[in-house]
């Protein structure tokens, strides 16, 4: 009702008790940013992994936050920089797009790019941290795309790694739930959102555009919830769209 004022409860603590663990990609701007310094905020001991070490030293200020450089397209990089005993929480937020996206301009070196990138660096990360998720029942939670189930102008190589992961997403929740593991996987679909990616846009979106976008706060709120909910219940996949831009189905 107008004027009415509804108390909003805290946020569910995630992970809780001590030595929660939590490791979140491409934490050094956008989403993954958002996610590690609300995380440990929250009270999670945060790993955070992305190539530009210099830009999450930045991010996280003055967080206790563990930084570690890692190109997620480097399998055995990868498998070094995820070398804990136990993780309670993954959440993959590392992705890129490119400029020449649309299909007759798509080089196959930007092709290339993406699949190692956004489909590839999933299956490096879960692959090396799945004895210590296994070991702490714990989540992953992949930042995908909207774009990942419904037509857009992200590009159709863009629009194929994240259907790509959520395909990944949805086999690999299977074969551990009849493995009887506890390992769960959650994929939070957003759409457009005001991060660096955007420049990789062929014409970069105005301020004025940029205002109506979901900002990686609000992504990182439904990553948090994923992770906050007990091991009884999970959500498979999770949509959130800005308001005023976007629409399922709507290509703009």
């Amino acid at each position: 009702m107008p004027g009415t004022e509804f108390s909003h409860s805290p946020a569910p603590r995630p992970l809780p008790g001590t030595g929660r663990t939590a490791v979140v990609t491409g934490a050094s701007s956008g989403i993954g940013l958002a996610t590690a310094n609300r995380l440990h905020d929250l009270g999670a001991s945060v790993t955070a992994l992305a190539r530009r070490r210099e830009a999450m030293q930045e991010g996280v200020g003055e967080r206790d936050i563990d930084l570690r450089a890692l190109d997620v397209t480097d399998r055995e990089a990868t498998a070094a920089a995820l070398d804990h005993e136990r993780i309670d929480a993954l959440i993959l937020a590392a992705g890129t797009n490119v400029k020449d996206r649309v299909l007759a301009g798509l080089s196959p070196e930007s092709w290339d790019a993406l699949v190692r990138t956004n489909l590839d660096g999933v299956y490096h990360c879960v692959s090396a941290a799945l004895p210590a998720l296994r070991a702490a029942k714990g989540i992953v939670v992949i930042v995908g795309s909207v774009s990942g189930s419904w037509p857009d102008i992200s590009g159709p190589g863009y629009q194929a790694t994240k259907a790509g992961v959520l395909g990944f997403a949805r086999g690999a929740a299977l074969e551990e739930f009849d493995a009887d593991t506890g390992v769960r996987f959650s994929v939070v679909a957003p759409g457009v959102v005001d991060t660096p990616i955007l420049e990789n846009r062929p014409q970069v979106p105005d301020a004025e555009m940029r205002a109506q976008m979901l900002m990686p706060e609000d992504v990182a709120a439904a990553c948090l919830f994923a992770v906050s909910l007990p091991p009884r219940a999970y959500v498979p996949e999770l949509t959130i769209l800005p308001t005023a831009l976007q629409a399922l189905g709507r290509t703009s």
